[in-house]
């Protein structure tokens, strides 16, 4: 199954089909149309959007492992290993790091990071932006991914516009000194608190309802 195909198969559990049908017997007389399942869908971004087979993943995760090495200071035979503990507990591995005391600037990790993913291997995609134009219901970014890479991964896909809100690592961590500082605690792990908000942590999924006016139990995640 290619990929547009896939996500065909995806949106046609969240499109709308409303027809009114006129009964013969009484003039004007409407049959009630079912209440739509979804109303808004949320799309996460990496390996999402685009395939796998752009190479965008693994030079992401070669990324994450040098900076534990370089910048961090972790020793190269560990970080393999500690990255995968941290990523299955937290969801990001900059969430986990940040939760057993690692410090660093989110500027820094996320240049480091992102900054040399071979952006240059994404291509437009008219077949998708077609379908996602056509699909009348709410459609919404909500990705773990800085502003700066997820704006960039929208431009050279040609969807920067396909979407009525971008939820990005910025929007969900501002920098305001009147953030409340938040616990974010792996369900069923004895892992200390991260400091920031992102997916998976229940918290994240609040914030951009309540950012984007999405009602929780009306909208549906879309992801690898």
């Amino acid at each position: 199954m290619n990929r547009s195909q896939s996500f065909s198969s995806l949106f046609k559990v969240s499109q709308i089909h409303c027809s009114n049908k006129i009964n013969m017997e009484y003039e004007n007389q409407y049959r009630d149309v079912p209440e739509a399942k979804y109303e808004c869908l949320l799309f996460d971004v990496d390996d999402t959007l685009y395939p796998l087979n752009s190479g965008l993943s693994k030079a992401c995760a070669t990324n994450i492992l040098d900076f534990m090495v370089q910048r961090l200071g972790i020793e190269e035979n560990k970080v393999s290993e500690i990255n995968q503990v941290l990523y299955k507990n937290y969801g990001t591995s900059m969430a986990g790091l940040l939760a057993v005391g690692y410090k660093f600037d989110y500027d820094d990790y996320h240049s480091n990071v992102h900054g040399r993913l071979p952006y240059e291997n994404l291509k437009p995609d008219p077949v998708l932006r077609n379908l996602l134009q056509s699909l009348p219901i709410r459609k919404v970014v909500f990705s773990n991914g800085d502003q700066v890479h997820v704006n960039k991964v929208l431009k050279k896909l040609g969807l920067e516009d396909c979407f009525e809100m971008v939820i990005t690592f910025e929007t969900l961590n501002p920098t305001s000194t009147e953030t409340p500082v938040v616990h974010n605690h792996p369900s069923g792990s004895e892992f200390p608190d991260t400091p920031i908000v992102c997916k998976p942590f229940e918290n994240a999924f609040e914030r951009a309802f309540k950012l984007a006016n999405i009602d929780p139990k009306k909208n549906t995640l879309l992801r690898r």
